[in-house]
Parts: C-alpha cells; structure tokens; sequence
C-alpha cells in the first residue's frame, strides 16, 4: 500500500479531533488526520466507566468508517442508488495511510468556482437565512427524512453549502453516523424516523442560535426555546 506523504502539507480546514489536507495526488479529494492529542485528553476527562470502553468510540475516523457502513446507506448502495446517497454527502474512499498515520479519505466538496464550500455556520452566523438557503436547508432535511439515514447532532458547522449543480446544495462533511445504541435500535418500526425528527427540530434551535443568540450560550438558549 502506498503511503501518502503529508509532511509538508498544510490542511485546508480543521476540528477539533481532525485536520484535513487536500490530497498531494488528487485536488478533488481530501484526507482526515487523527489528532492523537485530542484523543488522549477526551480520554482523561472520561469516567472510570467510559475509560473501560476504550479509546476506539473517540476516534471520528474509526466512527466515519462504521457510519458509512450503517444499514440506510448500505441499502441504497446496494440497489444501485449511489447518487441518492451522496446526493447529500462527500463520496467517500475508506481508509489511507500517510506520513502522519491512517486517514480517511473522501471527496472535496467544491463551489462552481472550484474554491472548497464554505460552511453554512459561516453563512448564517449573525445573519438571516436567505430564502435560496433555506429551501436547500429543506431539500437536505428531506433527504434525511427519506433516506433514514442516521447522523448525530446537525451542527451547522459540520455542513458545507455548494452551487456545483446551479443551485444551493448542503453536504454533512462530519457528524454521519448515530451513537450505539440508537443505531442498534434503528431497525424498530418507526424508530428512525422519530429520531432524525428530534435531530432536524434540534437542527432548527441551533439555526436560530447561530442566527441571533442575543448573547446567550448555546445551553442556554436552549433551555429557552
């Protein structure tokens, strides 16, 4: 397997637990490095009975892999609905190793004008959300509610807004996947549907929130809604 040489690159973007590189080889592909020190210390702040899980359920990458393996997604790929499915998602590529130890590998979502999609917190932070935002904020709720595929809370930083196909588009960049148990729960009837209901109606707190927060935290904020 090749390893991909990051030493002298410079991501593009980064969170909290990743950087993302633009890939040395393919410009419209990017790789997601583990920052190991964020592991480390979210792992020190656990309980003694969440350290006995193990570090494993910390790492976003290891997590990526298995949401994209859920069973919604799973199905449609399996019946040829391949663009359904990243219709609203980064094509994804599996894992890679680099320089700077294994990655995950997936598309760079990008504006008609080839420059990578700004977030949609960047878009809607103290501002209003344009009428063409919001009908594509509708069209990626709809997406989910169709798809059932499952994700963990929408934040609006983890969404990016594109105009590639002429219009305003949202793709979740990170936040695929729900924990354990809800997924484990996902084949009851009707259970993904009430859960990716309570995740959009939350979506919508937050919208309102980055909106106009009227110096509120967000813990607060929603103790008011």
């Amino acid at each position: 397997m090749v390893t991909l040489n990051l030493n002298n690159c410079k991501p593009f973007a980064q969170g909290y637990n990743r950087y993302c590189f633009q890939h040395p080889n393919n410009p419209d592909r990017c790789v997601k490095v583990i920052r190991p020190e964020n592991i480390k210390a979210r792992y020190r702040r656990q309980s003694p009975v969440k350290r006995v899980l193990g570090t494993a359920r910390l790492n976003d990458n290891t997590q990526e892999l298995k949401a994209h393996g859920q069973p919604a997604i799973r199905q449609l790929l399996r019946v040829s609905k391949e663009s359904i499915v990243w219709s609203h998602l980064p094509r994804f590529y599996g894992s890679v190793e680099t320089t700077l130890g294994t990655a995950n590998e997936s598309e760079i979502i990008r504006c008609a004008d080839g420059s990578v999609a700004p977030t949609l917190e960047s878009l809607i932070r103290g501002n209003k959300v344009t009428p063409e935002l919001q009908e594509a904020i509708s069209r990626f709720e709809a997406w989910l509610a169709d798809t059932r595929i499952l994700t963990r809370n929408l934040l609006p930083h983890n969404l990016v807004v594109t105009d590639r196909s002429g219009q305003s588009e949202l793709f979740l960049v990170d936040g695929l996947g729900a924990p354990t148990i809800p997924q484990a729960l996902a084949g009851l009837p009707g259970w993904s549907e009430r859960y990716i209901t309570r995740k959009i109606a939350r979506f919508h707190t937050r919208l309102a929130w980055e909106q106009d927060n009227r110096g509120l935290s967000w813990e607060d904020f929603q103790r008011l809604r």
